[in-house]
């Protein structure tokens, strides 16, 4: 009998190689700084909820796709499938210590047991940032800004056209939807109009008369309006009031969000689009989804909205006042597949710029001094701890994707009399070589 497991991960859940992760953990560093930047804070919270907490105001799809068991303890736990159902408890059990508006990110695995497919997994990355406590619009240019200038950051793109926007507001299509006589099934169009971009137009229309028969067409003349911002906003306003002249609250905070994008310079990177509902039950605002111009069929990287009532359910009546939220999510994983497709990043397998090769294990004290006064400058080096073949050393530091390689000059270290190691600066990709002294190389990787 043998003792061998054979060595396997479940669909929808990977591995990362060194490559991967620093390239992720690069994505995530960046995004930091972003968030920082704007006066965002962390916050952690558990992988572990009670059922009912994420089960909430999710249901419908999310109840299919959530990793759900009852513990040790018999009690009823589920994976958190987002992070912004556990940052509404969250809020309602410590809103008495935190200051509002609050601006919060918070980046961490979640997990979700759907389908897999080109940058969806089980188990992924989530990247979220919100502002709670505040119901303006430019908390919600804000969270659109950041989304902006996070992704362009990213993605080495720019104003002219790196990324689109693309925004809506859930309570115009709502009203629209109550003139239309259908609120009763909002819920259901809301999702099928989600799929839209998924699914073609046809498929769009023929869920669409199942549920609301020959109310289908205006539905679909509402998501498809066309022009300029102005314009399809007219159309929208029109469709939600019945009048040419009446502007309804949410066409006025949109019209209010495209100045701030006229007086900021940014309007080209966003665009209306009716289209753009979000299936989730909890958002009541605006919404949004965020695209690669150039990698259009991936779908959305980021995404979210505006969700006023959500604290809300975890607050007992009379407790407090209710407590309005936007912000967005970044799918991590999702964008770095699309990076990687489009050539955007760059793979390595060490944080080092240089190494020290080993060439007498009893120098190593000598190369980690060295070492440190590079490190002490911000320089990142490593040193190689075992006495290899030269050939092997320039190999190692070749997979490691390194470009340097400082070589100790045996015939002049010695260690005993403490006299200065000479050395050989190895350029790994011309195959060159520079005789310098430790000086010479603390200046010429000081430039």
């Amino acid at each position: 009998m043998t003792d061998y497991i054979e060595p396997r991960v479940l669909k929808g859940f990977r591995d990362f190689l060194p490559s991967s992760e620093i390239a992720r953990r690069d994505i995530l560093d960046m995004l930091e700084k972003s968030f920082r930047a704007y006066g965002f804070v962390p916050i952690d919270t558990p992988i572990l909820e009670y059922a009912d907490i994420l089960l909430g105001k999710g249901g419908g799809e999310t109840e299919k796709q959530i990793y759900r068991f009852m513990d040790n303890g018999e009690r009823d736990v589920a994976m958190r499938f987002d992070l912004t159902v556990p940052f509404a408890r969250f809020m309602a059990q410590h809103r008495e210590e935190l200051y509002l508006p609050f601006k919060r990110y918070h980046i961490a695995k979640v997990w979700r047991g759907e389908n897999t497919q080109r940058g969806r997994y089980r188990e992924f990355i989530q990247c979220d940032f919100d502002i709670v406590g505040s119901y303006s619009a430019a908390s919600d240019f804000e969270i659109l800004l950041v989304m902006k200038n996070s992704l362009e950051l990213i993605s080495g793109g720019d104003d002219s056209g790196g990324i689109t926007i693309r925004f809506n507001h859930r309570g115009l299509f709502n009203r629209f939807l109550s003139r239309l006589e259908v609120m009763d099934k909002s819920v259901e169009i809301l999702r099928t109009v989600d799929k839209l971009s998924k699914i073609g137009r046809q498929e769009t229309e023929s869920l669409l008369k199942e549920q609301i028969g020959d109310k289908a067409k205006y539905v679909l003349d509402y998501i498809e309006a066309e022009g300029s911002f102005e314009e399809k906003l007219k159309t929208l306003n029109k469709a939600a009031t019945g009048s040419d002249t009446e502007k309804c609250p949410e066409a006025e905070c949109l019209y209010l969000i495209h100045q701030f994008m006229l007086d900021t310079g940014t309007e080209k990177t966003f665009a209306l689009d009716p289209a753009i509902t979000r299936g989730l039950d909890y958002y009541t605002g605006i919404v949004f989804e965020s695209f690669l111009n150039d990698l259009p069929d991936i779908g959305s990287v980021c995404s979210g909205g505006r969700y006023d009532n959500l604290v809300g359910l975890y607050t007992k009546p009379g407790q407090g006042p209710s407590v309005g939220g936007v912000g967005t999510s970044i799918g991590i994983d999702r964008l770095i597949a699309a990076l990687e497709t489009l050539g955007r990043l760059n793979p390595k397998s060490s944080y080092a710029e240089i190494a020290i090769a080993c060439i007498r294990e009893k120098d190593s004290g000598l190369c980690q001094a060295l070492a440190e006064r590079f490190r002490a400058k911000g320089i990142f080096c490593e040193v190689f701890l075992d006495e290899t073949k030269l050939q092997k050393q320039y190999v190692l530091a070749e997979k490691k994707g390194l470009e340097w390689l400082i070589i100790p000059k045996e015939e002049t270290a010695d260690s005993q009399l403490k006299l200065p190691l000479q050395y050989t600066l190895r350029n790994l990709k011309t195959r060159e070589n520079q005789e310098k002294s430790e000086e010479e190389l603390l200046s010429f990787f000081s430039r």
